[in-house]
């Protein structure tokens, strides 16, 4: 294992963290507050994270060989905030579990990316960055459409630096994870 792969672990748990901090804030909102038109790129803190979720399902099919095309998997319409989540979650786990299994070769394989109009061939390692940016754009979105709610939106800017494991132990527990492993590496 490379820094790089070990990196690109740690960026799919932190997104994992991220998405749990911010869907558990969510479920603490109305139904009416959750689909409520805002100011964004999509409509609703739902549309937006439901988009986030959508494009997770399409990137991670993909990097796992299976292409799904345009047609991805949906969710309701209005789906609730914990209907997201536990789908999230389970998409979460899915990119840490390739991530983890990712050797430095693999970094350079390509991946079948099925578009409504043509095929398009990746490396992996692009398609991982490209997704951590996406989840971190739509995130942020999403975060500052709940500051026009009743529920603060949750701080999602911290990494997992050995001072911050005190703003992260609650979350962790909850996630069922080992607050101590979910560190980046010392570089060799």
């Amino acid at each position: 294992m490379t820094y790089f792969t070990e990196a690109l672990i740690e960026m799919a748990r932190n997104s994992a963290w991220a998405n749990y901090r911010l869907l558990s804030a969510c479920c603490d909102l109305s139904q009416a507050e959750f689909i409520a038109e805002r100011t964004g790129f999509f409509p609703s803190i739902s549309e937006t994270l439901n988009h986030n979720l959508q494009v997770d399902c399409f990137y991670i099919d993909a990097l796992e060989g299976n292409p799904m095309g345009p047609a991805s998997r949906t969710l309701p319409p209005e789906p609730t905030a914990p209907a997201l989540m536990e789908a999230q979650r389970k998409w979460d786990q899915r990119l840490i579990t390739f991530c983890e299994a990712l050797m430095p070769q693999d970094l350079q394989a390509e991946v079948r990316l099925v578009r409504e109009e043509d095929l398009q061939l990746e490396r992996t390692d692009r398609v991982l960055l490209h997704l951590f940016q996406h989840q971190t754009h739509h995130r942020g979105q999403a975060h500052a459409m709940m500051s026009a709610t009743s529920v603060s939106p949750p701080q999602l800017d911290e990494f997992f630096l050995s001072g911050d494991l005190t703003l992260r132990e609650k979350d962790f527990e909850a996630m069922g994870w080992d607050p101590e492993r979910h560190a980046l590496s010392e570089p060799a």
